[in-house]
């Protein structure tokens, strides 16, 4: 599932969401349907590897283990 930024035409709320083909989002802030889709900034080159080991930390800190390969998760 892609990871879309959408704007409330209603309310003004910025948000982000994982959205299956065929689904429409609702505003989380005032459930309204009526949403723009913002453009996403692109991840700069050789960025990537540093985003994705701090979302790693952040996860590991909430207990998500879930972006982890099995070699990579803690034993216990």
């Amino acid at each position: 599932m892609p990871l879309y930024s959408y704007r409330c035409n209603d309310c003004g709320h910025g948000f982000e969401t994982l959205v299956r083909s065929g689904d429409t989002p609702a505003c989380p802030s005032c459930g309204s349907a009526g949403l723009s889709r913002q453009m996403s900034n692109v991840a700069p080159e050789g960025k990537s590897g540093a985003v994705v080991q701090s979302a790693r930390r952040m996860a590991a800190k909430q207990g998500h283990f879930s972006n982890y390969g099995r070699s990579e998760r803690p034993k216990g």
